[in-house]
């Protein structure tokens, strides 16, 4: 990576920014929204972190924040740049990770057997407010893949990112002895 010797460069002043690649693009445009929405995700995922996620989800989330940023480099180079430079992208073997973790996880917690509420602890409160992010930037990528080409495994990265962040607040409430605030129709 280059060394970041200024953080302005006013070259985006007028409203425009440019790709990985280098092709100038508005600041609106749905890929910069995709990855500026993992750049949100990933900014709560570090507010996780620092409210106090226990060890072992806290070790989890800073290796996935490591791996939302190969996902945004993935996403701000088209794939006919993506030919000239070594691009980090996202693997299969990170997808089964996140797997793993989600089974161990309800194992860990049992079987849903009621929607419940975003809430309980403040860190799974938390991470229920990172799931609402992951799901805009699924339905982000989503759209921009009808328009121009995605990685599938981006696509596939994010929708099991956001089943994790189900999963993570359920344990989190369970390891505080906290129970999940559940939802009683009509209340």
């Amino acid at each position: 990576m280059p060394p970041l010797t200024r953080l302005y460069t006013r070259a985006g002043d007028k409203g425009t920014t440019r790709l990985g690649g280098g092709q100038k693009v508005p600041k609106n445009s749905l890929r910069l929204e995709c990855y500026g929405t993992m750049d949100e995700l990933n900014s709560n995922l570090g507010l996780v972190v620092a409210l106090g996620a226990s060890p072992g989800v806290a070790q989890s989330l800073q290796r996935i924040q490591n791996e939302l940023f190969d996902l945004g480099s993935d996403l701000c180079f088209l794939d006919e740049d993506k030919q000239k430079w070594s691009i980090p992208q996202p693997r299969e073997a990170q997808i089964e990770a996140l797997e793993r973790e989600i089974d161990d996880f309800q194992a860990r917690t049992g079987p849903l057997t009621n929607f419940i509420l975003p809430g309980g602890t403040p860190v799974a409160a938390a991470l229920h407010v990172a799931r609402t992010v992951c799901r805009r930037l699924e339905r982000l990528c989503v759209e921009l893949d009808a328009a121009e080409s995605v990685n599938p495994l981006t696509l596939r990265y994010v929708n099991r990112l956001s089943d994790w962040l189900f999963a993570a607040p359920r344990l989190e409430n369970s390891l505080a002895g906290v129970p999940e605030p559940l939802w009683k129709p009509g209340a």
